[in-house]
């Protein structure tokens, strides 16, 4: 695609590096039914969770680019979490319902819990955020009821 043609659709260059970064969320955000397809739901969730890690470094090979987003009012990135947080919620609910994990914490509350370690910019980050997820998908699973409970 040549340059002008770009720029007839987009009309700067945080405006494409903002759509690039739309279509990465969608296609992240469009996992779960996948997932929930061929995997059990807390599988499918695990899963998720280090597709998350995954989305993360990605974006921080994008690190410059996306910058120049965020000193714009685009609202990408409140969408993206937001995109974030119903895909998990969609994960977290069919785990509560086949009582695999607990049903008392919603995808926001998950999707800060893993945030903070991929908004990281130290070295070795990466290896955390997958420890951390691990961390994360037990607690999940630990208030699940278990199948006496049902």
């Amino acid at each position: 695609m040549a340059i002008g043609t770009l720029y007839r659709h987009f009309e700067t260059r945080g405006a494409l590096v903002a759509e690039v970064y739309r279509q990465d969320v969608a296609e992240l955000c469009a996992a779960p039914a996948r997932l929930l397809a061929d995997h059990a739901p807390d599988e499918a969730l695990r899963t998720f969770l280090l597709l998350i890690v995954e989305h993360a470094a990605v974006g921080k090979g994008m690190g410059e680019a996306l910058e120049s987003v965020l000193a714009t009012e685009s609202p990408v990135f409140d969408d993206a979490r937001n995109e974030m947080a119903r895909a998990l919620d969609e994960l977290l609910a069919a785990g509560a319902a086949a009582g695999l994990v607990r049903g008392d914490v919603d995808g926001r509350i998950v999707l800060r819990a893993l945030g903070g370690i991929c908004g990281l910019r130290a070295a070795g980050w990466k290896d955390d955020a997958v420890r951390i997820a691990a961390i994360l998908y037990d607690g999940l699973r630990y208030g699940a009821p278990s199948p006496r409970d049902s």
